[in-house]
């Protein structure tokens, strides 16, 4: 094998590393996790971060690598993934579940260096996501509840890593992510509804692309908006939101609950590209504007 083709080689290698454990999406999730430790601590250990940081990543690309593993069949036959490492064949299962295993095991044991309670809730996002949510995906479209909630477990996983300590606070920041969950996964399941049909997923609330998935988007959405805004009311502890990070906020919902309303006027596929595109960008902004406002109000 000349240097090219070795180069070519570890590239392939690197490139399903990074499919398997969904890299992209490992690191939004670290992302939420830093933004609540951020929010919960009064001075900044960077030790602390940088375990979390890496800690979350193994947790979620643990959490993908059995996903992959579980719905291999599946994946062979939808457009969007059939070319993901396992159902490709450029890496069997036992190799999969090694990295997953390693993964658990890693991401466990540096949480649990932080303190016990995130290791437990990162372990409970791992059970939840691998053990009851992907198996419910071909049975009902209740499985996007279930899902929601190890979703939601980063941004207050930051908390209580900051805080060992589960109150008012995460609490609002779980409930934050976990409304916004359902606008967000619904306008993916909305676009990609053909392509999931094919493997049996049922992701919409109403089983279709139908006024009642729309009107469903636009709930979830008002109930993502409310609960964004209710560190301003100080009833939240310690989280906090001073009234122009909350007007920031409002803006931002009031941004996204547009696309919602589009999707519901439209019924496009196209309309739910954009909501969906939107939502990723909702929760980050959302999550800065706090991370922000904590610091400079």
């Amino acid at each position: 094998m000349n240097r090219s083709e070795s180069s070519l080689s570890i590239h392939a290698i690197v490139s399903d590393f990074k499919e398997i454990t969904k890299m992209r999406l490992s690191l939004s999730v670290v992302f939420s996790s830093l933004a609540g430790y951020l929010l919960g601590v009064s001075t900044v250990d960077y030790v602390t971060l940088i375990l979390l940081a890496l800690g979350g990543y193994f947790m979620v690309g643990a959490s993908n690598a059995f996903n992959q593993i579980i719905e291999k069949d599946l994946d062979a036959l939808m457009v969007r993934t059939r070319n993901r490492p396992i159902p490709a064949g450029r890496m069997t299962v036992t190799t999969a579940f090694w990295i997953a295993a390693i993964f658990t095991l890693l991401g466990i044991v540096i949480l649990y260096t932080i303190n016990k309670q995130t290791a437990m809730f990162g372990a409970i996002s791992i059970f939840l996501y691998t053990c009851v949510y992907t198996p419910l995906k071909t049975k009902t479209p209740l499985a996007v509840f279930v899902g929601a909630i190890p979703g939601a477990i980063p941004f207050m996983l930051g908390w209580v890593a900051a805080t060992d300590d589960f109150g008012i606070e995460p609490g609002t920041l779980f409930a934050l992510q976990f409304f916004w969950q359902f606008p967000h996964f619904w306008a993916i399941g909305w676009f990609l509804f053909d392509d999931y049909e094919k493997a049996g997923f049922y992701m919409l609330p109403t089983g279709k692309q139908d006024k009642g998935t729309a009107v469903q988007t636009i709930m979830y959405t008002i109930w993502t908006i409310l609960v964004s805004i209710i560190p301003v009311f100080g009833f939240t502890g310690a989280l906090q939101l001073s009234v122009i990070g909350a007007i920031m906020v409002l803006l931002l919902g009031l941004w996204m609950l547009y696309y919602a309303v589009r999707l519901f006027n439209k019924m496009t596929e196209k309309a739910a590209k954009q909501l969906m595109l939107v939502s990723v960008s909702y929760i980050s902004i959302v999550q800065l504007v706090y991370v922000v406002d904590k610091f400079i109000s």
